[in-house]
């Protein structure tokens, strides 16, 4: 009865332990986290939180009060997006903890976001209340069951009764009315499409506005300037756009001029001729031609052969003055020895753009490589000799770019392009190039690349993750000849034994994989857990016992280890005193703390007397020790 003496009267140590056994208890159970949380929450949450209410995480960080406004702002996302803006209320308030206004775990039915309306700095939001708006109740813009954060701030929501222009000047009010009296309107010209300026500026609004829908009005002068145009003007010759000759502070003075307000620029006998001349229909709807042709159509003497660009070779000053082509303008401009080539080199027919303009079409007599390199002879060759080929070619634009050692002056092309019509058929991989050079003996494939570098056939660092052996521990530090003994680097074992079989202390008696106890950090470094890996658990006297004082013959093929039998007597026959008489179960009578310890199992003290041994002999069988040496006393005779 001591240990209900000991909840009667406990010391402080002992309440100490208990507490920890209760802690561990939660822990195990899996209760803990639900647990330790309903006990420690202060309240019940509000109705808006309530799915939270066992899910503490979602609203605090352990040891972390700080923490908490960053899981406030990440559920109430319109908010979190104001105070990192500095934007509505809460952006622009003094940063403060969200727990300080609204403190939950109050109640289902409590109002954390309730605050004094009369008190309400309405500058704080980004809607500050100026003029008449001061004075209006809080109901009037901020509807019931909306968030105060939805109210509109446009004026056309709350003022669309009052709008008399019916929506003709858009949503925006504030353009020309005011808080102070909505009523009074002040409008700056200046903002609208229609610029006041000129003698526009001394007109009242109502010659141009006949009605309330002030976006009528027309823009364009002919809408009030018609009158002017069909009795003094150019009768609608030359269409609405009175803009482009008139301005708006004389309308008899022209500002029209040709060469910077058209595309096309009045030269020569063209700057003497009328406008009528060329623009005899209406101005809008006949569209003339800047084209030469157009009108000189009946004085080309080539038929059209050289097309309708006439202004190649004639001018503006007289059509009949002759002017030299200039080559250059044309798709095909002359460079180097093509400026000492005759016309009629090229152009066989008066039908100039006939002549080809690609190299093959002149040079395919030329062609050394026989059209293997297709016929863009330009690539390589030029205008100014044609067997210089030298700096024309760049070899980057080729599936195969010449860079580092490749491109040193030494590498001539004969090196690796055998003649002048094998260029494309040169193959690209570097085996075809370097198998000579290939050490490993094609055992690591063609694709050099993967190891070698175009600077330097030597290979300065090799990434051995990219291996089927990753280097670890010891084993980054270790040279490559230690592991690798020639160049045939796959010949390598990526068995531990392998490498590592002068240093095995245990003579195969736990078999090749010494990977399943020790670790590349460090051959002393292992760790078997015997508890997780085998059927058979290591308690008592057995945790100080040495791997090999159990397993003493070499392992199997395959085997970390060979087969141990579970029985007591397979690694204590030696040890057994009774010599075999009390059978192969020694863990009837002994434990695994001491093997001098055991456990007494007839329930008796020694000697036993005649009622013990009496009831034991059945148990323990006729050839038992007990048997032979009370069987005696017992039967009153002596036993066999």
């Amino acid at each position: 009865m001591q240990w209900l003496a000991w909840f009667r009267y406990p010391s402080w140590s002992g309440w100490r332990a208990a507490v920890a056994v209760a802690l561990g208890l939660l822990c195990g159970s899996g209760a803990w986290s639900q647990g330790i949380e309903s006990i420690m929450s202060p309240g019940s949450l509000i109705q808006g939180h309530a799915k939270w209410e066992d899910d503490c995480k979602q609203c605090h960080v352990k040891f972390d009060r700080k923490a908490q406004d960053g899981l406030c702002m990440a559920c109430h996302k319109e908010v979190g997006a104001d105070v990192r803006a500095k934007t509505g209320f809460h952006g622009k308030n003094k940063p403060e903890a969200c727990r300080s206004c609204h403190t939950d775990h109050k109640g289902s039915g409590a109002r954390i976001a309730a605050f004094d309306h009369k008190t309400f700095d309405h500058a704080l939001t980004d809607f500050a209340l100026r003029g008449r708006h001061q004075k209006v109740e809080c109901a009037k813009c901020h509807l019931v069951a909306r968030k105060f954060r939805d109210a509109a701030q446009d004026c056309n929501t709350c003022h669309r009764k009052d709008d008399v222009h019916k929506g003709s000047l858009g949503a925006k009010c504030a353009n020309c009315h005011g808080e102070s009296n909505w009523k009074e309107a002040k409008f700056d010209h200046d903002t609208a499409r229609f610029t006041l300026t000129g003698k526009h500026v001394d007109v009242k609004c109502a010659d141009c506005h006949k009605s309330s829908n002030y976006q009528e009005a027309s823009r364009t002068c002919v809408g009030c300037h018609r009158k002017d145009d069909d009795q003094k003007g150019h009768k609608s010759q030359f269409g609405d756009k009175c803009e482009t000759c008139h301005g708006t502070k004389q309308w008899k003075s022209s500002s029209f001029n040709h060469d910077t307000d058209t595309r096309y620029v009045l030269r020569g006998k063209h700057r003497g001729t009328g406008c009528t001349d060329c623009h005899s229909g209406n101005l809008f709807r006949v569209k003339l031609s800047q084209e030469c042709f157009a009108c000189h159509k009946k004085d080309d003497k080539h038929k059209e052969t050289l097309g309708k660009n006439c202004a190649n070779c004639h001018s503006e000053r007289n059509w009949k003055e002759s002017t030299k082509f200039d080559h250059s303008t044309s798709s095909f401009p002359l460079l180097g020895k093509h400026q000492k080539t005759e016309c009629k080199e090229c152009h066989k027919s008066s039908l100039f753009k006939e002549a080809p303009k690609e190299c093959f079409a002149c040079h395919k007599k030329d062609d050394k490589h026989q059209a293997t390199l297709g016929q863009s002879c330009a690539d390589c060759h030029g205008e100014q000799d044609w067997k210089t080929t030298r700096g024309r070619f760049d070899h980057n634009r080729t599936k195969f770019a010449l860079r580092n050692a490749h491109a040193g002056s030494a590498i001539q092309c004969k090196a690796c392009h055998k003649d002048l019509t094998s260029f494309r058929r040169t193959p690209l991989d570097c085996a075809s190039c370097h198998a000579k050079d290939d050490k490993h003996e094609g055992q690591q494939g063609k694709q050099c690349e993967q190891c070698h570098g175009d600077r330097s056939w030597k290979v300065a660092q090799f990434d051995h993750s990219r291996a089927r052996f990753v280097l670890t521990g010891r084993h980054v530090a270790t040279p490559c000849k230690g592991c690798h003994e020639s160049l045939r680097y796959r010949d390598a074992s990526r068995e531990c034994y392998a490498c590592h079989k002068k240093e095995d202390p245990h003579k195969l008696k736990f078999g090749v994989d010494c990977g399943s106890c020790h670790n590349s950090r460090a051959w002393s470094l292992w760790n078997f857990e015997h508890q997780q890996r085998t059927s058979y658990r290591l308690d008592g006297g057995h945790l100080k016992a040495s791997c090999e004082g159990c397993h003493k013959l070499p392992a199997p093929a395959g085997k970390l280890a060979a087969p141990v039998g579970i029985q007591c007597v397979g690694c204590h026959r030696a040890e057994d005193v009774h010599d075999g008489q009390f059978g192969a179960r020694c863990e009837q009578c002994h434990v695994t703390a001491s093997w001098k310890a055991f456990q007494n199992r007839i329930g008796t003290s020694f000697p036993p007397n005649q009622q013990t041994l009496a009831a034991a002999l059945p148990e323990l069988g006729q050839s038992s020790y007990f048997n032979r040496q009370h069987g005696r006393s017992m039967n009153g005779a002596s036993s066999p």
